[in-house]
């Protein structure tokens, strides 16, 4: 299946997986509407992958916000309106707290972005979408949507709603040609840990010592592989790990 000049809007696109995703999906000569809240990032991506002005429009939008979610898919020009690819990649963790020692400020952050954040994006540009009868949500998960791990609790609740939510949407668009897909990977090295530890750059690397991560790119080629399978064929999910992870508690670590 061809992307030639298809509309894919990329939330969480100015790093790690978003960033990934916008360079595979533009090599595929698709056009990109990419989304992110730090434009600067988002412009400097843009001109990496040097895409002439036509090709990629940038919207500075935090996805937590349900009405400037609103605005920006309601007045996105006529060139850009009819969007064909959805990849829900915004999301973050927040803290390894006991659920009964958490930060609420963290809960919110996690709550807001991982799954009202989704919602708000699924909502406005999925109608669009089934007017047309065409089209592809892709949400990216995480291993941790499907098993717990110790003070994961609030950040695995989120990503197992991402998973229910990719499943009852599926059964929504039951009678459409709308695909959906939920990719939930393991270990991935990119700022995940440092956001995670707010900015502990030294605690953020010990998650990953001894271990060969996923990268972004591997993700990336994963989320074109579903984006490009025949039309009448659906990948409803993929879990995805390095090979030095088999669960979201084993690992194993090269000393």
């Amino acid at each position: 299946m061809t992307l030639t000049n298809q509309i894919v809007l990329i939330t969480g696109a100015s790093s790690g997986i978003g960033a990934a995703c916008a360079r595979v999906f533009a090599a595929a000569g698709a056009r990109l509407i990419l989304a992110a809240r730090r434009l600067d990032k988002l412009q400097q991506l843009g001109e990496g992958l040097n895409l002439a002005p036509e090709r990629v429009h940038f919207l500075q939008l935090d996805v937590r916000d349900r009405l400037a979610v609103e605005s920006a898919i309601s007045t996105l020009p006529p060139a850009w309106s009819d969007i064909d690819i959805l990849v829900n990649n915004a999301g973050l963790s927040r803290g390894l707290d006991k659920l009964y020692e958490g930060d609420f400020q963290d809960w919110e952050e996690m709550i807001d972005t991982n799954i009202k954040g989704l919602l708000y994006l699924t909502r406005y540009v999925v109608p669009g979408m089934v007017t047309r009868d065409r089209g592809h949500v892709i949400n990216i998960g995480s291993i941790a949507g499907h098993q717990t791990y110790p003070g994961g609790n609030v950040y695995c609740s989120t990503k197992a709603a991402v998973k229910a939510i990719s499943e009852g949407l599926k059964q929504d668009l039951l009678g459409t040609r709308i695909r959906v897909t939920s990719v939930d990977p393991g270990m991935v090295e990119t700022d995940f840990s440092n956001v995670r530890f707010h900015g502990d750059e030294e605690r953020a690397k010990k998650v990953y010592q001894g271990v060969t991560p996923l990268t972004a790119d591997d993700v990336a080629d994963v989320v074109f592989f579903c984006a490009t399978r025949s039309p009448h064929v659906n990948i409803n999910e993929v879990i995805m790990m390095p090979v030095d992870q088999a669960s979201a508690t084993l690992v194993h670590r090269r000393t």
